[in-house]
């Protein structure tokens, strides 16, 4: 077994999760996840890093696994089972549309040929023909913590274990009524559109779970990519919900003084993906 000194580098990745309640499932997956929790071997954030990377070396190369995972990340709330799905393909396939976005032709060539991409493109066509109404349970952002995810979440939910985890935990009922203020307060403002937008994207999103489902806004590999003092100190939420509070209050120039300062935080963060 590989030394933690051997280990793959990490991808800096953050995540945004919805866990399910069991009876948002449809039978027979319903069952299947009930006795997928009950056997006791969900695997963890740090099982789903080792398989991915062990995807990323396979000969030949593919730009997607080429069968949809069966595990889930698990969590027992009040009692109640929840159940938040990997979805590794369908997510392999949003991951190649958004790859277009960030990098110039040559460099995708380099890391992914196009006969590659062009497979995984008309795979995930037909695929969608079947499933037109799939959704992925995970979002990812690369090399940061996309602002809109804070709007989300309170500072007071803020779980911090040095060298294990920094994540927030919400009901989905606290994170859509967060949402909606949010972007109402964002809509009468002037300079925010893009926050807004975003959020408008990120509440369509949430409106197709149910409504008793947990929200989880995980930090991810940023936990080994910047610095234990500045992950201890990281506040962004609650940074966040000051800038709105203010703009909310009328204080356009402290709401602003608070939005330009954590955007310029996370965009040092940002710009380390394209470093060499």
């Amino acid at each position: 077994m590989p030394s933690a000194r051997s280990a793959p580098a990490v991808p800096y990745a953050s995540y945004l999760r919805v866990y399910e309640p069991l009876a948002a499932f449809p039978e027979p997956e319903r069952a299947h996840w009930a006795d997928y929790a009950r056997r006791g071997t969900a695997p963890t954030a740090q099982d789903e890093l080792r398989r991915s990377l062990a995807d990323l070396v396979r000969v030949p190369l593919v730009g997607v696994p080429a069968h949809e995972s069966t595990d889930a990340f698990t969590a027992e709330v009040d009692g109640v089972l929840l159940v938040c799905p990997w979805r590794t393909r369908l997510r392999g396939w949003l991951a190649l549309e958004e790859l277009v976005e960030w990098f110039p032709p040559s460099v995708l060539d380099a890391a992914l040929p196009p006969p590659v991409r062009r497979r995984a493109a008309e795979e995930y066509e037909r695929w969608r023909e079947r499933n037109p109404d799939a959704r992925p349970w995970i979002r990812t952002g690369v090399w940061q913590v996309p602002l809109r995810w804070f709007v989300l979440v309170a500072d007071q939910e803020r779980e911090y274990v040095p060298g294990e985890r920094l994540r927030y935990r919400t009901p989905m009922v606290q994170a859509r009524r967060r949402l909606a203020r949010a972007l109402r307060t964002l809509r009468a403002a002037e300079g925010y559109g893009l926050l807004a937008e975003g959020l408008v994207e990120v509440g369509s999103w949430l409106e197709e779970f149910h409504p008793r489902s947990m929200v989880e806004l995980d930090y991810g590999g940023l936990l080994h990519a910047l610095p234990a003092d500045r992950l201890a100190a990281d506040r962004s939420a609650g940074d966040l919900a000051e800038g709105i509070a203010a703009l909310r209050a009328g204080d356009e120039e402290g709401a602003a003084e608070v939005y330009e300062e954590l955007a310029e935080r996370w965009r040092a963060v940002r710009e380390r993906l394209f470093a060499n």
